[in-house]
């Protein structure tokens, strides 16, 4: 499956949520929930509301709205709940999988707007991890790492954008910003994870 690339705002309307796919255009008046409700698309998504929902129904979407959130193909998604499943706590070892994934790093420090803005600075060769460039979206970053912007990349209007709208002391406690650069001080918490996420129902969806 190739990644997707179609209306981001769909996934929103699908899942029945803000997954902030699209940056402050998520936060706008004219996102689509705000008009149109949780109304799934498609020609019968009206009907598909009303319908109730099995238990698996519910696992699979909370997988999906994950995946989503992240950016991650299913093969991927598939391997970190093994990786998070060896040991201890295995939802919130996927959770801190993912965001540790050095795109979400970007993006959680406000050097962009979106994870899919995150994720092209990575492969583009503009985010440097510990003075060295980095172009592996997944790549995990570790407690004491450096997260920086290559110098071309502090002049593009999309980097100035995120940085006026994302401050200092609005980043996770689990990293530390200072200009263009961030620190990873600690690994996160499930308190630090803010999205709407029950990871005991992706669980289940896998343990089955």
């Amino acid at each position: 499956m190739a990644r997707y690339i179609g209306p981001k705002f769909r996934l929103d309307r699908r899942e029945g949520v803000n997954l902030f796919l699209k940056g402050t255009r998520s936060l706008g008046p004219k996102h689509p929930l705000a008009k149109k409700g949780a109304v799934p698309p498609g020609q019968h998504g009206a009907k598909g509301i009303k319908r109730k929902v099995s238990d698996y129904g519910l696992q699979l979407r909370e997988k999906q709205k994950v995946r989503r959130i992240y950016g991650v193909l299913e093969r991927q998604f598939r391997r970190y709940f093994q990786e998070a499943s060896r040991k201890g706590a295995t939802g919130e070892n996927l959770l801190r999988i993912l965001e540790t994934r050095l795109d979400n790093v970007v993006y959680r420090l406000g050097l962009a707007a979106s994870r899919s803005q995150a994720r092209q600075l990575v492969s583009h060769q503009h985010v440097l991890v510990n003075g060295k460039k980095v172009n592996i979206p997944s790549y995990q970053v570790k407690i004491g790492d450096v997260v920086s912007l290559s110098p071309k990349a502090s002049e593009f209007g999309l980097v100035k954008e995120s940085l006026k709208e994302v401050k200092e002391d609005q980043i996770p406690s689990w990293l530390e910003r200072k200009g263009l650069s961030g620190r990873v001080s600690k690994m996160p918490a499930r308190e630090d994870i803010g999205a709407d996420i029950d990871e005991q129902l992706i669980v289940e969806f896998y343990s089955r």
